[in-house]
Parts: C-alpha cells; sequence; structure tokens
C-alpha cells in the first residue's frame, strides 16, 4: 500500500501545510503525540522498523522524520541508542480544533457524555461508509498491535491510528476533527491504563470486535462495539484518577 494513499488527510498540527512530502506528514504525527502527551519528555521512541510498521510507511521516511524532529529540538538523536523526546512542552499546539491544554480542562464526565453523543453517530457513519481500502488498514494496524504485545508505547501509536482511520471515514471532517480532540483527552492517564495487566489485550479485543462489524457495514454492531470500548475507556481513566486523588 502506497504511503500517499494512508498518510493523506493527516490533521496538522497548528494548520495545513501544502505538498507535504511522507516524512513531514510522518513528523507531523510524532509532533501531535508529543503535544497530545502520549509521547512525554524522556520516553524513548519506538525503533525505525516499530513505527514504520505502525504508521505503514518505510523506514527511511520514519528516519527523514526523526531528523526534521531533531532539528526543531523535539527529539533528542544519540548514536548506538534509541531517540528519544526531548524536554520540550507543546500542549498548547492545537491538534484538530484544540490544543490537550484546553481539551483536558473539562470534566470526564462531561467527556465521556459528548464522547458518546459524538463519536458513536460518527462510526455509525463510517461503518456504512466503509471501503475496502480502510478495512486493508485496519486489518493491519490489527496485526501490528497483536506484535506490539505489551509494548505499551507502540500499542497506544498504533491505537491513535485505528480510531483515527475509522474517524476520517464518516464524510464529516468537522465531527472527525472534535472526535479526534476528544480521543486525547487525559491522555497522562490513558498511559497509566494501557500499562496494567491485560490492558492492551483487552483493547485489541475490542479492535477485533469493531473491524468484524466494519467488515460487514453493520452500523448497529459497531455502535454496540464502540460503546463497550468506550466505556472500557471510561471506567480504567476513572478509577485512575480516583486514586491519584
Amino acid at each position: 500500500m502506497k504511503a500517499d494513499a494512508i498518510l493523506h488527510q493527516v490533521p496538522m498540527v497548528g494548520g495545513s501545510v501544502t505538498r507535504q512530502t511522507a516524512r513531514d506528514v510522518v513528523a507531523d504525527k510524532l509532533t501531535t503525540l508529543i503535544a497530545t502527551g502520549m509521547l512525554k519528555a524522556g520516553d524513548e521512541l519506538p525503533g525505525e522498523r516499530e513505527l514504520a510498521a505502525v504508521l505503514h510507511v518505510s523506514r527511511e521516511t520514519v528516519r527523514g522524520a526523526i531528523q526534521i524532529l531533531a532539528g526543531k529540538g523535539f527529539i533528542e538523536v544519540s548514536q548506538g541508542s534509541r531517540s528519544r523526546v526531548a524536554d520540550v512542552d507543546l500542549s498548547h499546539l492545537p491538534i484538530t480544533l484544540a490544543s490537550k491544554s484546553v481539551i483536558d480542562r473539562y470534566d470526564l464526565e462531561a467527556v465521556h457524555a459528548a464522547r458518546l453523543l459524538v463519536e458513536l453517530d460518527v462510526v455509525r457513519q463510517a461503518a456504512r461508509n466503509m471501503d475496502g481500502e480502510t478495512i486493508a488498514k485496519l486489518e493491519n494496524l490489527l496485526e501490528t498491535q497483536r506484535e506490539a504485545d505489551r509494548d505499551t508505547m507502540r500499542f497506544l501509536i498504533c491505537d491513535r491510528e485505528f480510531h483515527l482511520a475509522i474517524y476520517r471515514v464518516c464524510g464529516n471532517p468537522l465531527l472527525t476533527d472534535i472526535v479526534t480532540d476528544l480521543y486525547g483527552y487525559l491522555m497522562d492517564y490513558r498511559r497509566q491504563a494501557m500499562a496494567k495487566p491485560s490492558a492492551t489485550e483487552n483493547s485489541y479485543e475490542d479492535h477485533v470486535e469493531i473491524v468484524e462489524a466494519l467488515k460487514r457495514k453493520d452500523d448497529d454492531a459497531v455502535v454496540d462495539a464502540f460503546r463497550r470500548h468506550l466505556t472500557r475507556i471510561y471506567e480504567t481513566t476513572k478509577a485512575l484518577r480516583a486514586v491519584a486523588v
């Protein structure tokens, strides 16, 4: 599958950029992961091979993207070791409509209710519009998630690609941007939750169910599977917040 076909219509941090190369798009995706808190200062990036598999591009494209981010001071590259996220705060950058700092101000109950209201409608429309190319991408992402096993960071990066691939098929770019912002809510807690035993396995099983329903274009089954998935996210996040208080 060609990189251009996979990487088009990617939300750009801080505004759209025309005539982007594949490495520019991957650099934007990695910047987004830092801005949302999925990648934090000091985190090691997955290796080039793993990132290439998750993002479905070549290792050369990943290498070029890392060089771009190193030049901006977002990534620290050391000979003989994995690249690390630099001590940089990008939470003020808008991912689509809002920045992480804005989204995280909202109450967990309000965000969960919004996701149930908006996201379930988005995935229903996505189920009705689903195409073979997106199904193929989702199946590739499922395989990458399965191989990730308990590599939480690799799984989370793949998880974001999985969700966004579905959102984009709904056909409404505004709603896609809204649910993409909601997806990044309280990412610090999502990182902790996904590091718990069986968390990646449970999420993977949810994703398998979602893809099977999407392949049938069964919008009711897709909505039911997503509702269970969102409820799992809500409950694990709520439990972690309760411990933190």
